[in-house]
């Protein structure tokens, strides 16, 4: 058994493709895997420049940034390059009315003036492990299911300890593959003095706003610019102090000024988060009928009542900025993948590969075990697709858009400890929480929440407050319910909160019985209360998909299979390349600070053009970072030249690829990929040849504005650029 376990594996990882610009590419396969087609591809590098498990490669200069993006270290003293959505959070975090960094960009005019971001932090990947054989020895086919997840689980805690031990200091981090066919261990080490040292204004950095999100052409300077910090030895992780210095790097990338042209080899190397490529029909059905449906209205709903109230104040513009940007970026990427799906006909050729799949299974014996596998998950799916819907609305509506709710939750945890272990830290603690709030907007906001909880759930499945409060208090008036709340609750405000909590009446036992409270602990226990109904169903369907991918590797030996993303870190290849999304329609494969220009609407907040820019733009002064790509000799020698913007690859990338570089056959940094294009928003479930592009602001468009934009054109002295 272990022997036919192990052939499976093979099947699923080095087997042959067609196609050399899709996948999310293991590291450790890739001398095996992948390294002879990139080279026909056009790399010119050794697999080990690449990956190299017994010493320094480019994967060393490649980090997780924050909780969901990649970064990418681009000179020796720790100077870091990620997007400016991925640096959103901070800038928010560290910008006041009176020092507004988002709406006009900051820059540190020397290292002194770098600012401490907390909270924030870096993850280095130091090891990868294959612990497959570790981890599953033992169990064989006739293993039952949950006895071996529970097998797997005590192996996984008996690894890790063991490698905790010989990494004293760094994070053991054991993930699944190929749904529950691999296993592989990753050694981490974490910097958590993280500073700030650039970006520009939101109308570089996030031009073109909602409207281009997801858009090609697009002219966003999507960057920003931190710095990894160190210990006084400049290599050991260490929470902020003023002694720290820069992180001495290992590994920086190369930066290559020179441009690109159709057809270039690209590489990217980062950390997508989540793709579904093996993805059912009955879970397609689920996403088209109920979850992308869920989603795009309530969050729709909750962002015309944020950004109202966003353009009517400063203030709230920027308490709001970072939620209203993470809500409404799935949200459309919601209605594009829906609507690409559908377009694509993907549920028909996931049909068509189900249908092979029960043939192939059911004609030998030897296979019988696979054809249980669809309708494990088709029996699975039919119980929790209903009941995981209702879930999601309660997350959603409540657990994460009604704010004083979740403030009450966490308030009613930490606050009493608080007060009898360190009071005096009571009130920055209340501040902290309602930095980002606003209670006119928040009244807002739940109502209309409670109105679709109300409106969208099964009835047995709501929680208990809407029968207790809303219905049976106030004979289902939701606006008397939400006054009621707000001039009751003591969560209704920081100030309300605060006197409370300093005040003579204070007990915590009112504070879990506030209604805020109630508000959010009935509904995470109906949430929870759900979650247990369908535990066993979710380890049928977990048992179907490890089956069914098992089995596809059986069935189609020669296919090259990549895991699914997990937000580990994964290699992609391909090239710089236009296309077609329709008849008529062609899509050149870059953009220029001329289409800036023209897209400029001064009535717009999304399309506001610096006036510094446009001065560099009329006096057409790009210095070095020009680029006279389609144009004639005569042209050029009249003076002629454009400054890419943006440009386009046909690499595999997804949520949490932010951030990412993209480099040219050399290993060099050519520009950070930021976007996915709307004609193939269906690529988390499948990678459409034709039509799916990465969408990547070019590095001289990055050098332009940290340099000629922003006069901080020192930061490039510590660079490495080819020119």
């Amino acid at each position: 058994m272990k022997r036919i376990f192990l052939m499976a594996l093979c099947a699923l990882t080095l087997g042959f493709t067609a196609f050399a610009d899709e996948g999310m590419w293991l590291l450790p396969y890739l001398q095996k895997t992948n390294y002879e087609d990139m080279k026909a591809a056009g790399l010119k590098l050794k697999a080990s420049d690449i990956y190299n498990p017994d010493g320094e490669s480019l994967k060393d200069a490649i980090v997780i940034f924050g909780s969901g993006c990649t970064g990418e270290i681009v000179s020796p003293d720790g100077l870091l390059f990620t997007n400016h959505h991925c640096g959103y959070s901070s800038i928010q975090q560290l910008s006041t009315t009176e020092h507004d960094y988002l709406a006009n960009g900051f820059w540190a005019m020397n290292r002194a003036e770098e600012i401490p971001v907390p909270g924030l932090s870096v993850q280095f990947v130091r090891k990868i492990e294959d612990v497959t054989a570790a981890v599953t020895e033992g169990i064989t086919d006739a293993t039952p299911y949950e006895e071996s997840l529970a097998m797997i689980e005590n192996r996984i805690d008996e690894v890790t300890k063991a490698w905790s031990a010989e990494y004293p200091g760094k994070k053991i981090v054991i993930k699944s593959f190929f749904g529950g066919n691999q296993y592989f261990l990753f050694v981490m080490e974490e910097y958590t003095d993280i500073r700030f040292v650039g970006a520009p204004p939101s109308s570089i950095g996030k031009f073109g706003g909602d409207t281009d999100n997801w858009m090609w052409p697009r002219h966003t300077g999507d960057f920003s610019v931190f710095r990894v910090y160190a210990a006084p030895d400049g290599i050991t992780p260490a929470d902020y102090s003023a002694e720290n210095v820069p992180y001495k790097a290992p590994v920086h990338l190369t930066i290559s000024a020179k441009g690109y042209k159709e057809g270039d080899f690209t590489m990217i190397m980062g950390f997508p988060g989540t793709t579904t490529r093996y993805m059912t029909t009955y879970e397609i059905d689920e996403m088209l009928d109920i979850a992308n449906p869920n989603r795009i209205r309530i969050r729709g709903e909750r962002q015309d009542i944020l950004k109202a109230d966003m353009d009517a104040s400063d203030k709230v513009r920027i308490q709001y900025s970072d939620k209203y940007a993470n809500s409404s970026n799935y949200w459309k990427n919601s209605i594009g993948k829906s609507q690409a799906v559908r377009k694509l006909g993907i549920r028909d050729s996931r049909k068509e590969l189900e249908d092979r799949f029960t043939a192939w299974a059911a004609a030998d014996p030897s296979r019988a075990k696979y054809t249980r596998a669809l309708p494990l998950i088709a029996e699975s799916k039919s119980v929790t697709a209903p009941i995981e819907g209702d879930m999601q609305i309660m997350y959603e509506a409540v657990m994460s858009s009604i704010e004083m709710a979740y403030i009450a939750a966490i308030s009613t945890r930490d606050i009493p400890e608080m007060k009898a272990t360190a009071p005096e830290s009571v009130s920055a603690f209340i501040a902290s929480l309602y930095k980002d709030y606003n209670e006119s907007t928040e009244r807002k906001v739940t109502k209309r929440m409670i109105e679709l909880l109300m409106e969208m759930m099964t009835p047995e499945n709501m929680p208990s407050f809407i029968q207790s409060e809303v219905t049976d208090r106030f004979g289902g008036d939701v606006q008397a319910y939400v006054d009621w709340l707000y001039s009751t609750s003591v969560f209704a405000n920081a100030d309300k909160l605060t006197a409370y909590v300093n005040g003579e009446n204070y007990n915590e036992e009112a504070l879990a019985k506030d209604p805020a409270t109630a508000l959010y602990m009935s509904t995470a226990a109906k949430y929870m209360e759900l979650y247990q109904k369908i535990q066993q169903e979710k380890l049928r369907f977990a048992e179907g998909q490890k089956l069914l991918i098992a089995g596809l590797g059986e069935m189609e030996p020669d296919v090259k299979r990549y895991p699914d993303a997990n937000f580990t870190i994964r290699l992609t290849y391909g090239n710089v390349k236009p296309y077609s999304p329709a008849d008529a329609v062609f899509y050149n494969y870059f953009t220029t600070l001329e289409g800036v220009m023209e897209k400029e609407d001064p009535s717009n907040n999304e399309f506001i053009v610096p006036e510094k820019l446009k001065e560099l733009y009329i006096a057409q002064d790009y210095g070095r970072y020009a680029d006279y790509t389609g144009l004639t000799k005569k042209e050029i020698k009249a003076g002629a030249k454009h400054l890419n913007t943006c440009f386009l690859s046909t690499n595999d990338i997804t949520g949490g690829n932010s951030g990412s570089p993209i480099m040219n056959a050399y290993g060099q940094l050519i520009g950070l990929a930021f976007d996915g294009n709307w004609d193939a928003m269906s690529g988390d479930v499948l990678f459409e040849h034709d039509m799916q592009r990465c969408i990547n602001v070019d590095v001289r468009y990055v050098l332009f504005v940290i340099d000629k934009f922003a006069g901080a054109g020192y930061l490039l002295d510590e660079m490495t650029i080819v020119w």
